[in-house]
């Protein structure tokens, strides 16, 4: 079915482009959420996003999934947009000794929505390293190298939002209890 969206869009159809659009929407808007600082954002890289997806369509070379592939247009389109608005803290490697690196082991107590909400509020800085380690799965070296940082700032930059994602998660499940 999607090779069939693919080849429709490509040549221009509006309702094979829009059939593509609603397939993959909800799920591209998810990955956007999780970068972005609202919604509002998460709605300008969905757009963004797409609007790469139809222009670059044409390259999609059916060398693994077109799910994995537009995911990671929306990704980059993602990172993209960090990069023009955000520039990490430097952090000296004295600092990054110090840092500890806490698990969050009561996610699973939180709602998604909830989750979702936590890591928006990191600062960007944070958003970004936590989302492309914990959720993409790229390592240090490969986040690095996309953000324009060194592997020991991507380090430090997890460690820190883990830290301040457990303190959340535990004043989050406090209040609940209360």
């Amino acid at each position: 079915m999607d090779s069939d969206l693919i080849k429709g869009s490509i040549e221009g159809d509006p309702k094979m482009q829009e059939a593509l659009y609603q397939r993959y929407a909800a799920k591209m808007f998810a990955v956007c959420l999780r970068y972005a600082g609202n919604n509002d954002d998460a709605q300008d890289l969905l757009q963004e996003g797409f609007i790469k997806v139809f222009k670059n369509l044409a390259k999609f070379r059916n060398e693994g999934s077109f799910e994995g592939w537009i995911r990671r247009v929306f990704v980059n389109t993602s990172i993209e947009q960090y990069r023009r608005k955000v520039h990490l803290n430097s952090i000296s490697e004295k600092e990054e000794m110090v840092i500890e690196d806490a698990s969050v082991s009561v996610l699973d107590q939180l709602a998604e929505r909830d989750i979702i909400q936590l890591v928006q509020d990191l600062s960007p800085g944070y958003r970004a390293v936590f989302n492309l380690y914990v959720i993409e799965g790229f390592s240090h070296k490969e986040i690095a190298d996309m953000l324009h940082i060194s592997e020991g700032t991507s380090k430090s930059q997890l460690a820190r939002a883990k830290s301040i994602l457990q303190k959340k998660v535990t004043e989050f499940l406090g209040e609940k209890r209360k």
